[in-house]
């Protein structure tokens, strides 16, 4: 049998209230977009590079203290915090790929090659996968981004995918999987042109990112010659996996684990507004800086136009205007382990859609994680 978890009614400021957040929003994204100044929609590459250069800075210092030091203690410290750098060069590269970064698509390419090559993701395969995802964001079939099962695909995984899919810590480790194969139910590739995530006009850029990867990748398998294996796996190998645990971490919380259960849509329940209002802003503490504040992330996802370095002061003044619509994040301590919880509790209920209706809500195995 299987718990259908119903939508609990929660203000921003969680105490219960007669709120239904698929209710469709009594105002239009042309309101939001009019309420946010507008310098906050002004691209200032020389300030976008400035951050490059303060990322790759730190990322250079730390490799240089590592082999310096190489001590125990020194690589304990330089693992998560390189990786968390390296996931700080994801953030700008994403940029980059929303056009955000600057006004000029050639100066975005390049950058966001250089980034997101040198941590083994194909640029352009990304980026046009992840426009789909923002174009399509809160629909079940449409969108890319951790989108919800179905049960009828959840009901044919067998035992063990379910259970490593819903259980931490393994899903913090999906990224490069999805990147060769995608989700179940989808099929594709980001490194191969002729896959169906891409238009026959986007062929070439698919096949440049898959060649800047290829290169990047075997420049690391030189190193490891060069060098030694057991010297690149700790400069590099593991704050990559630091990395990814970060992507996923990030990137599946913006989507899921609020304590008020979201709405899904299908068919003519969708719209870009109500599925970007589906998303969830979170506080990461110190992290925000470093990450460019990626967790300010409902107006990013309804206008990711806008520089990241704008995103706070664009939220606070479409608030007004968003009302409930606008979940305010629970603040976080210097580190966010405060978010472990919700990912944890997510991976416990929100398993899989309905295979029919217009407005979905995550539903339960009870059978999955038994106590």
């Amino acid at each position: 049998m299987v718990k259908d978890t119903k939508p609990l009614a929660y203000a921003a400021n969680g105490h219960q209230k007669d709120f239904d957040p698929s209710a469709p929003p009594p105002f239009k994204i042309a309101e939001i977009r009019a309420a946010i100044p507008k310098h906050c929609w002004v691209k200032n590459p020389w300030r976008s590079l400035s951050y490059v250069l303060r990322d790759v800075l730190v990322i250079t210092a730390l490799m240089a203290a590592a082999i310096h030091f190489n001590n125990w203690f020194f690589w304990l410290l330089y693992w998560p915090i390189q990786g968390t750098m390296f996931w700080a060069l994801f953030v700008l590269g994403h940029d980059c790929g929303h056009g955000s970064f600057s006004n000029r698509p050639m100066l975005n390419n390049l950058v966001g090659h250089i980034l997101h090559s040198s941590i083994l993701v194909p640029y352009h395969g990304w980026r046009i996968s992840h426009r789909t995802h923002h174009q399509n964001h809160g629909h079940v079939e449409k969108d890319e981004s951790w989108v919800p099962l179905t049960e009828k695909i959840y009901k044919n995984l067998d035992n063990m995918t379910r259970l490593v899919r819903f259980t931490v810590p393994f899903p913090l480790f999906a990224y490069p999987y999805y990147l060769w194969g995608r989700s179940p139910g989808k099929e594709g590739s980001h490194f191969n042109p002729n896959s169906n995530l891409f238009s026959p006009n986007e062929k070439t850029e698919v096949a440049i990112s898959t060649v800047c990867w290829v290169i990047m990748f075997s420049l690391l398998i030189y190193l490891s010659f060069i060098t030694s294996p057991l010297l690149l796996l700790k400069l590099y190998g593991i704050p990559y996996w630091i990395f990814v645990m970060w992507l996923d971490f990030v990137t599946y919380l913006h989507h899921h684990g609020h304590h008020q259960k979201l709405p899904w849509y299908r068919g003519k329940e969708w719209s870009y507004l109500r599925g970007g209002l589906t998303t969830v802003d979170r506080d990461y503490g110190w992290i925000n800086n470093i990450h460019h504040d990626i967790g300010t992330h409902v107006i990013h996802h309804l206008f990711p136009q806008i520089p990241h370095y704008h995103l706070v002061e664009a939220t606070q003044a479409a608030k007004p205007v968003l009302r409930e619509y606008y979940r305010e994040p629970e603040r976080s301590a210097p580190l966010p382990f405060h978010l472990i919880k919700y990912l944890v509790e997510s991976m416990r209920r929100d398993h899989f859609v309905s295979d029919t209706g217009d407005i979905v809500y995550y539903q339960t195995d009870p059978h999955l994680h038994r106590d």
